[in-house]
């Protein structure tokens, strides 16, 4: 199945995306915590990595939604480091997934162009098996120029260990750097969603109500919507129901919002990191995390 759903809505489906457009805000960009792929295959006597291909399908379907509603940046929290600890076959079928996923992708290259979906992987790569990371670099690399809905897929990621791994690359690269600069901003910008605006909502099905370890550094402004459905249920009138939730919630937080904006700017200011110390810092960090690419993209 493609990335990219071909989704035929009906009249009256079409109709509600129409007035929840002229309604109100759209987030910019929204984040999935795809729960409940497991209960899923067990309430319809599957085996659990057949759960996780369902949860796969919808979110194709769910990626069509986002692209038509007008949401400009998607991530998706589809692998925690924490899975590791699964069993070794579920973990075993989880990678042979994600590399059956990611061979697809290449191949629907034209059709991701055609969308001009851009792909990020984020997360600690290094983890996972070469011949994997190799396929997601090249993923990475061939939809770097597109630029109308960005695709983030956290994959072997919790974000305790991109804090970690944030203050270990300023450690590494950061030979030019003063102790003054390294400050809050400074760790921000070594996130792996250092180009990324702070998610808008975080959607999360299958009615837990906690964020395990999912992008915490970036939720200070962010709304968060849990619905009891399992991720490979969720319909459209669930995905809406939750653009609705945000629009409520953005009658009251965009004024904090512009003022949290304010304050990032100011701090930006009083830290000196429009310095060419620091910028030099970042270009030096972004060719480094380029070139990494490369290198996996390119390798036999």
């Amino acid at each position: 199945m493609s990335w990219i759903s071909d989704y035929q809505y009906e009249w009256h489906e079409r109709l509600a995306m129409k007035i929840m457009r002229s309604g109100g805000y759209i987030p910019r960009h929204i984040a999935f915590v795809m729960d409940g792929n497991r209960r899923y295959a067990k309430s319809q006597h599957l085996r659990c990595i057949e759960g996780h291909s369902h949860g796969f399908d919808k979110m194709a379907k769910t990626l069509r939604w986002c692209l038509d509603i007008g949401i400009k940046e998607v991530t998706t929290f589809a692998f925690s480091i924490e899975n590791f600890k699964r069993s070794d076959d579920e973990v075993n079928g989880l990678l042979d997934l994600a590399r059956e996923k990611f061979r697809d992708l290449i191949n629907d290259e034209p059709k991701l162009n055609e969308y001009s979906i851009r792909i990020m992987v984020i997360g600690n790569i290094n983890l996972l098996p070469e011949d994997l990371q190799k396929l997601i670099a090249k993923a990475m690399i061939i939809t770097e120029h597109n630029d109308k809905l960005f695709l983030n897929i956290a994959f072997s990621y919790t974000s305790r260990d991109e804090i970690t791994q944030s203050v270990e690359t300023i450690l590494k690269l950061g030979d030019e750097l003063k102790p003054e600069d390294i400050n809050e901003r400074l760790i921000e910008e070594c996130l792996y969603t250092r180009h990324s605006p702070p998610p808008d909502l975080i959607f999360r099905t299958s009615g837990e109500t906690r964020i395990s370890d999912f992008m915490m550094w970036q939720l200070s402004t962010t709304v968060i919507y849990f619905t009891n459905i399992l991720w490979p249920e969720i319909t459209l009138w669930n995905f809406l129901s939750g653009i609705f939730a945000y629009q409520r919630a953005s009658i009251r937080l965009e004024s904090f919002k512009r003022q949290k904006r304010l304050e990032h700017a100011q701090q930006a200011k009083n830290c000196n990191y429009y310095s060419e110390r620091i910028q030099h810092f970042l270009r030096t960090l972004d060719s480094y995390r380029k070139n990494v690419l490369l290198s996996l993209s390119t390798s036999n």
